[in-house]
């Protein structure tokens, strides 16, 4: 019987790659993470392999700048991308993020699903649809996860969420995955790591020759 998904018992760092080509050989599933800047990414991914400072949690926007890798249970990647729409950074080491995003999320053959984190707090920002829309354009499979749900009443968070979904069904057939979290508390940790789970039991057989 295999192991519960809830039980972490490795996560280590491997590398930060400055380009998606520079990347580790893609011999397991990878499940990446990326969001706007402030969004609580490295607070999410903490939280979910149950590690307080693997992935370095700052107050200051845009610290991630180079695509993290991290070894989970010795069967697939965290990924820990730069965000997106940093207001704080040139023009230039936007566009250089933009390209680097681009390359990884349209490129990365063993990425089985792309985490797209968004603030609750918010109503629909423009960044986060431009961003979900190229992901559909390009076929690069991805789920919704909404973070901070500690910070906003319940009232203020349903109607966010529905302002959410009426605005991807303007452009959508159907909506994505979407998972509702909140660091502090450790809600939807278990769903998140229980759809991981599932989606490395459904793709580990094409990755037993080794990856590319």
């Amino acid at each position: 019987m295999s192991e519960s998904p809830f039980v972490i018992r490795k996560a280590e760092f491997v590398v930060s790659s400055p380009r998606a080509d520079m990347c580790p050989k893609a011999d397991r599933p990878e499940f990446a993470f990326i969001g706007r800047s402030n969004v609580g990414k490295s607070s999410l991914i903490n939280m979910l392999v149950d590690h307080k400072d693997l992935a370095k949690t700052s107050g200051r926007p845009g610290k991630t700048q180079l695509i993290n890798h991290f070894n989970v249970n010795d069967e697939w990647y965290l990924v820990d991308l730069p965000g997106y729409g940093y207001a704080q950074v040139s023009k230039t080491d936007r566009k250089k993020f933009a390209g680097m995003i681009h390359h990884y999320v349209t490129g990365r053959s063993n990425l089985v699903n792309l985490f797209v984190l968004i603030d609750c707090r918010h109503e629909p920002q423009k960044l986060d649809l431009e961003f979900m829309e190229m992901l559909g354009e390009e076929g690069v499979p991805f789920s919704m996860v909404f973070t901070k749900l500690d910070k906003l009443s319940s009232t203020q968070l349903q109607k966010n969420l529905a302002a959410y979904s009426k605005k991807m069904l303007n452009r959508w057939e159907e909506l994505p995955p979407q998972f509702r979290t909140s660091a502090s508390s450790k809600i939807g940790r278990m769903e998140i790591l229980q759809y991981i789970n599932t989606l490395v039991d459904q793709t580990k057989n094409l990755f037993i020759g080794g990856g590319e």
